[in-house]
């Protein structure tokens, strides 16, 4: 794990007190665009996630979905545009945000010499979240690795390693859950797991924002999609309203235009 990276996972033990407890809008961006050298990455992204939605945001390889969750979560800056989390402006406020917000991006985030005990330990305490030691037994039990929880997370499989990292993103039970294909690695009894957690953050009225290259797993969990297709987004609408011959229709034009 980088600095940047560690430094951009930091957050605050305490904030300003400003936190709300419920927002109508979890996520608003507004016409976001980031460039990657002379290569546009996202043009004009413009979205708005309602709070305890559960939103995937789907879309081919190098459509743009990992920067745009990069940026909800902090770790990349757009070159313009707005982001607001909770009514918290991503860009000024970062810092907030960042307790806000929970990421489990390709790589699992997490120290391979530290087991996977000291590692929720370790992200808690920078959490500032209070009786730890149970919180983190009980997570680790919740995801299936209570028998792995003293062994190094070095020596886990990619699948494992996931598991550790879906602790750590919902270990301080964030308002928004940003999930970039969390299901790569697992098998079926953790794809059941993850789906029964975002299931259960709905129930609680908690947010969560996911990519998938799994379009009916994409379509089945969630309320709404947003498809990216070249950085722009070319479809917003209700999960049940979009069928897979539509998504897949956009996809392959996305290949024809080759853009």
């Amino acid at each position: 794990m980088n600095a940047e990276t560690l430094s951009a996972l930091a957050v605050p033990a305490e904030v300003d007190g400003r936190i709300p407890v419920e927002q109508a809008k979890a996520v608003v961006v507004t016409r976001v665009r980031k460039a990657y050298g002379l290569r546009p990455v996202l043009r004009d992204v413009s979205c708005e996630v309602a709070a305890g939605q559960c939103v995937a945001v789907l879309g081919p390889n190098g459509a743009g979905k990992t920067t745009l969750l990069r940026i909800l979560a902090t770790l990349t800056r757009p070159a313009q545009g707005s982001v607001s989390i909770a009514g918290f402006d991503a860009l000024h406020e970062a810092h907030t945000v960042r307790r806000l917000v929970g990421y489990v991006g390709h790589a699992p985030l997490l120290y391979d010499d530290l087991t996977a005990r000291e590692n929720l330990l370790f992200f808690a305490r920078m959490y500032g979240l209070p009786e730890a030691e149970s919180r983190v037994d009980a997570l680790l039990a919740r995801v299936g690795m209570r028998s792995r929880a003293n062994d190094r997370v070095g020596t886990f499989s990619r699948g494992q390693a996931q598991r550790v990292a879906l602790a750590r993103g919902i270990l301080h039970d964030p308002q928004v859950l940003l999930l970039d294909e969390p299901d790569t690695g697992l098998d079926e009894d953790a794809i059941t797991l993850l789906h029964k957690l975002i299931a259960e953050r709905k129930t609680a009225g908690l947010t969560t924002l996911l990519t998938t290259h799994t379009l009916e797993r994409g379509l089945q969990w969630s309320d709404m999609v947003v498809v990216l297709i070249n950085g722009r987004v070319a479809h917003t609408g209700v999960s049940a309203e979009v069928t897979l011959p539509e998504l897949r229709a956009l996809y392959a034009g996305a290949g024809r235009s080759g853009r």
